[in-house]
């Protein structure tokens, strides 16, 4: 089988310039991200919510970047895709505003409500930012061998390196300068990009087509489809214990309950979910050359997406926190090391999705079958939040874990129903 080729994929310098931006502007965007999942998460711990209400705070954030994905593809194909990017870094600028009027006298109940509402508008801003810079991608990049792939590949993974910086950011200037302080920095920063970008944005991405209808956004591809079932099971596995679980274990371990053992496991539960993401990013990002895929067709890369099952990671991290007492020394250090390992499988598997996501779309249609596979990410993490905060306070780190592992599995069978003759899809 022939390569997929991207129909408009320029060579022309205009369009690395216009990548270049974009990437730019997505880096600034999930740095303050990652902040700020890490300082709403660790300053409301602290505020004692349980697991369950930390996990609330998340929910309206990825309900939001369903909606937002499902509707936001329409809106690229209609209005073009700066004008999606450049409301996603807006937004996000009036959602940290918002968030330093958040009074520490409200009650706990008040408090959840007005975080999740922002949270919502975060989520949104948030996929508007991914699905313009992932749609710019499969327009700018070069047609000819791997160029998809390693464009895409070094778009998520350096977005995820900054993510990754941006959770030691945001649990630093927690302990150094407090929520409000922190979040009103990031809003002038952030600020600051958007102007940037508004100015210098150059030509390249497509400015939208009057005639766009938004029943196109749902897919009739069967490898669309059944791609983004896998994903909804992916990241439902990876947020099921990144987002809750184990960062309120990691505390929960490290902290003696004075104010200075506070500050230091903000720190240490910074460090290691930034080299966790870091990590991910990096080996997202050299996903091309791990799989050799300048020398392989979308038939071996599908049976790649087959093969990278990593089911029993989790489920071997099952097994030990099952035999612990508790948070013990070792079992924390096993922690450590098995989800790094995680994070590097992981990483392969959500390199190749978000490759052949582009690969299945055709260019006239991108922007809405990116929105509509990144609704189903979004449902991915949806469902991961709220079972772990759940799963968490239910079973501890047994059943939180134990879930991972099932529904890494499961992305795992959905992966196999991917076709490799494509063209019969419909897609191309």
């Amino acid at each position: 089988m022939e390569r997929h080729k991207s129909a408009t994929g320029p060579t022309r310098p205009e369009g690395l310039s216009a990548y270049i931006a974009v990437t730019a502007a997505y880096w600034a965007f999930m740095l303050t991200d990652g902040a700020l999942r890490m300082l709403v998460l660790l300053h409301f711990h602290t505020l004692g919510f349980t697991p369950v209400q930390l996990a609330y705070l998340f929910v309206l954030y990825e309900i939001a970047g369903m909606v937002t994905n499902l509707t936001a593809g329409w809106i690229a194909a209609r209005f073009g895709l700066t004008s999606t990017l450049y409301a996603g870094l807006g937004l996000q600028v009036l959602a940290l505003l918002a968030l330093t009027q958040l009074d520490p006298n409200w009650a706990i109940g008040a408090s959840v409500a007005f975080v999740m509402v922002v949270q919502g508008a975060s989520g949104v801003a948030k996929d508007l930012a991914k699905m313009s810079s992932k749609s710019a991608v499969k327009i700018l990049a070069p047609a000819q061998g791997d160029g998809l792939f390693r464009w895409v590949a070094l778009l998520t993974g350096s977005k995820n390196a900054v993510k990754g910086l941006g959770f030691l950011l945001g649990t630093a200037l927690l302990a150094t300068f407090g929520f409000t302080t922190a979040v009103l920095g990031m809003a002038a920063v952030l600020f600051g990009i958007l102007i940037a970008v508004l100015i210098a944005m150059p030509a390249g991405l497509p400015k939208g087509r009057k005639g766009a209808k938004f029943s196109e956004v749902l897919s009739k591809s069967a490898n669309v489809n059944w791609l983004s079932l896998a994903r909804v099971f992916l990241f439902g596995a990876r947020d099921v214990w990144f987002v809750v679980g184990i960062p309120i274990y990691f505390y929960a371990a490290l902290s003696d309950g004075t104010e200075a053992g506070n500050r230091a496991a903000f720190f240490v539960i910074g460090i290691f979910m930034a080299l966790w993401i870091i990590l991910y990013g990096a080996i997202q990002a050299a996903a091309p050359r791990l799989l050799r895929a300048k020398t392989r067709n979308e038939a071996q890369l599908i049976n790649a997406a087959r093969g990278w099952a990593l089911a029993v990671v989790p489920a071997a991290l099952t097994a030990a926190a099952w035999i612990a007492t508790g948070p013990e020394t070792w079992l924390t250090m096993v922690l450590v090391v098995g989800l790094l390992a995680f994070g590097a499988l992981f990483a392969i598997n959500s390199a190749l999705h978000s490759y052949l996501i582009l690969a299945f779309t055709k260019a006239e249609r991108v922007t809405m079958d990116v929105g509509f596979y990144y609704m189903a990410n979004a449902g991915g993490r949806l469902v991961g939040t709220v079972l772990s905060g759940l799963t968490y306070q239910v079973g501890g780190l047994t059943l939180m874990l134990a879930t991972a592992a099932l529904m890494v599995a499961v992305s795992a069978i959905t992966s196999g129903q991917l076709s490799g003759d494509y063209n019969e899809a419909g897609t191309t």
